[in-house]
């Protein structure tokens, strides 16, 4: 079992930084793959990033060159640093670990669920 919990969220202006961070319970955090993904209000939840286990990334093509998907082992925390925010990028950003190591965009082949922190983007 992984409990996951997320922070970091908050209101920017456009243009603007946050860096959002996933803390992880459990000892086999390393083992595992973390996504971040989000949700916009009458949208469906969406891919954003993923790290596997051994520090490989994938992206959505909206964040790519903007957003960073990073690890830390030693601290089982995933972070998701998130530059050039723009107003689309508002959402409720969610963390996810998943024991498949084959790479999916897929909400539901990821097995554990953070409760999500809001992020607002103002123009």
């Amino acid at each position: 079992q992984v409990q996951l919990v997320e922070s970091g969220g908050g209101l920017v202006q456009a243009g603007g930084s946050l860096r959002l961070s996933c803390a992880a319970s459990g000892r086999t955090f390393s083992s595992y793959a973390m996504g971040w993904f989000r949700q916009a209000p009458g949208k469906e939840r969406e891919f954003v990033a993923r790290i596997n286990w051994s520090g490989r990334t994938f992206y959505a093509d909206s964040v790519k060159g903007r957003f960073t998907i990073s690890r830390d082992n030693a601290k089982n925390t995933v972070y998701l640093q998130m530059n050039s925010l723009k107003p689309e990028d508002t959402a409720v950003y969610y963390c996810a670990a998943d024991r498949d190591a084959i790479p999916t965009m897929r909400a539901e082949e990821y097995d554990y669920w953070g409760q999500g922190t809001q992020v607002t983007v103002s123009s």
